[in-house]
């Protein structure tokens, strides 16, 4: 295996596909990039056996195939200390030994055999497909990822749900404190759902913002495939039922006001410094077109109150949310007022965008409510 190719294009594949390779990996053969060149393509694979990442480039020169497994904390350290250039890179096919040449020097680096390399992931003869577009995706994903959960006992809610329909494509997350809920326009032939795991999900998230137009994706029932341009991104899904999140949004709320977001924002914010750190309860009192928000640590004798003008329909409540989630939801909207729509102190709050024009997309935020001592 002899090939040419430019330091900074490899830097970039390996430093993208790396991300995937784990601190923790249970087999030593992953902490290894898979090097496979074909032709004039030079294949990078990563694995952690629940993630698999390829990623191709064309290499400037080949006089020979082959495949290796290179180490990739020394791959990635030795390319990040070289500028611009071309470089050589031969390897033994006898002892994996990888010598790198540039103009003034050369290092040598042992590889291992590709042998044990585990195999990526086939998708069953009876997968499912969609063609989502790039910023549909995105969106979906960036809208969502926050809120899912790190829970044990209850994995499927530590991924984003993907719910296919003939119209729409709907992206769900939660983690039974808050939930997120992204619908937006799509036409497809498929009906189906799965859940994405957060790790995958961040790193496909991370892909796309190079991508444009539509991707191809597929999924069975273990797995699913996102084919991109130059990367290949493959996962193993969330096995179970996703809970029923359309039951637990509340149908019925007569009580809604409509704020400036970052007012809001930041007035949380200032009055969550002097919270219980414990609880970070966050008392809202509305009534008369004002939010008047209080937080208070008794152990300590601190307190702040702060009141937010806003327009308000409905009877005087007064609601305690937490307060770092309520600025997680405040923070993943991106419009300059929010509609809050409240039911009573007990149920959830139902926090909504609101748009200028009509949007082919639409969202809310869930967030259920603290107990207020009196």
């Amino acid at each position: 295996m002899k090939f040419t190719v430019s330091s900074s294009a490899l830097l970039s594949l390996l430093a993208t596909t790396g991300k995937v390779i784990s601190n923790k990996n249970t087999l030593p053969i992953l902490d290894y990039f898979l090097l496979e060149l074909n032709g004039t393509e030079l294949k990078v694979t990563t694995s952690d056996l629940e993630t698999t990442l390829t990623g191709s480039l064309e290499v400037e020169r080949a006089e020979s195939e082959g495949t290796i497994a290179a180490p990739a904390k020394l791959m990635l350290d030795s390319l990040k200390e070289f500028s611009e250039m071309p470089l050589d890179i031969e390897v033994n096919d006898r002892n994996f030994e990888i010598v790198i040449r540039w103009k003034s020097g050369s290092l040598s680096i042992p590889g291992a055999s590709a042998v044990s390399y585990p195999a990526v992931p086939v998708l069953s003869a009876d997968n499912k497909s969609f063609a989502p577009d790039v910023d549909l995706l995105v969106n979906g994903i960036n809208k969502t990822i926050f809120a899912t959960a790190d829970d044990e006992l209850r994995p499927v809610m530590n991924g984003v749900y993907f719910n296919i329909g003939a119209e729409e494509l709907t992206f769900v997350a939660t983690d039974a404190h808050k939930l997120v809920k992204y619908t937006a326009e799509h036409a497809s032939e498929t009906s189906a759902a799965f859940i994405l795991p957060k790790k995958p999900a961040n790193l496909l998230k991370s892909l796309l913002l190079k991508e444009e137009g539509a991707i191809e994706a597929g999924f069975d029932s273990k797995n699913a495939v996102f084919k991109l341009k130059n990367h290949t991104l493959v996962c193993r899904l969330i096995e179970g039922n996703y809970p029923n999140y359309n039951a637990v949004i509340p149908a019925a709320n007569p009580n809604k006001l409509l704020v400036d977001r970052v007012e809001l924002l930041n007035g949380i914010k200032r009055v969550a410094v002097c919270s219980n750190p414990t609880t970070n309860l966050i008392r809202m009192d509305i009534s008369d077109n004002k939010i008047n928000l209080t937080a208070q640590d008794i152990d300590f004798s601190v307190s702040a109150n702060e009141t937010v003008s806003c327009s308000y329909e409905g009877e005087a409540m007064s609601i305690g949310f937490k307060s770092t989630f309520l600025v997680e939801i405040l923070s993943n909207i991106d419009t300059p007022t929010v509609t809050v729509e409240l039911a009573d102190s007990t149920r959830a709050g139902v926090f909504k965008p609101v748009y200028d024009d009509k949007q082919a997309a639409s969202m809310l935020m869930l967030l259920m409510p603290m107990m207020i001592n009196a």
